[in-house]
């Protein structure tokens, strides 16, 4: 192999380390610096994680170069991390088991127009007292959007109904449950979805809550 060939496939080989090794740096640049406290403590995880320091890499918009990221970054390198911490949403947490939280809080941040959410109340059934369910309140909720909203919101309980520890919903005279359907009439709830969970148990105060 000629010198001129060698030093060709050595440059070839420099530029393809510094594409895959500079936003690998970024990534951990980032996540080195956040939630390091609460990564570094013994806590409960309710959502599985996957990712460093509760980060997730995912792929940037074409546009992401013209809204900040450092000029000249080159464009197979275009990344961009998202928090995988929930942070409370809307519902009061007290008295709320984990799974329940867990809900609240997703739905919180899967559905920003949500402004109340309904949680521990006195009731004649265990579930509200005890932690277990929820209550969605729909903005107009017998509006063509407000429908629409509270049937999304449901249809999301139930894709997600292992993670959730989900039990049941209510919603619009109907009950849903995992894997079996749903069953109408009679069953009220016109103005907010019912979301029952499996409870597991009361947090303890270092329990991380992940989309």
């Amino acid at each position: 192999m000629g010198r001129h060939e060698f030093a060709s496939k050595r440059h070839r080989s420099s530029v393809l380390m510094a594409v895959v090794v500079a936003p690998i740096a970024v990534f951990f640049a980032v996540g080195g610096s956040a939630n390091s406290a609460a990564v570094s403590q013994n806590v409960a995880v309710v959502a599985e994680d996957d990712s460093s320091g509760g980060l997730q890499l995912v792929a940037a918009p074409a546009d992401y170069l013209q809204q900040g990221s450092p000029a000249g970054f080159a464009a197979a390198s275009r990344i961009r991390t998202v928090d995988r911490f929930l942070p409370a949403g809307v519902a009061p947490e007290r008295g709320l088991q984990v799974r329940t939280i867990q809900v609240a809080r997703s739905v919180s941040d899967a559905f920003p127009e949500i402004l109340q959410i309904g949680g521990v109340r006195a009731d004649s059934l265990r579930w509200h007292p005890n932690g277990l369910a929820l209550d969605v309140m729909i903005p107009n909720p017998n509006s063509a959007d407000g429908i629409a909203l509270g049937d999304s919101i449901v249809a999301f309980v139930m894709e997600n109904a292992g993670r959730f520890g989900l039990q049941d919903a209510i919603w619009r005279g109907a009950y849903y449950t995992p894997g079996g359907g749903a069953q109408r009439g009679g069953y009220g709830h016109y103005d907010h979805v019912h979301i029952t969970t499996t409870g597991g148990g009361y947090p303890s105060g270092s329990e991380v809550y992940l989309r």
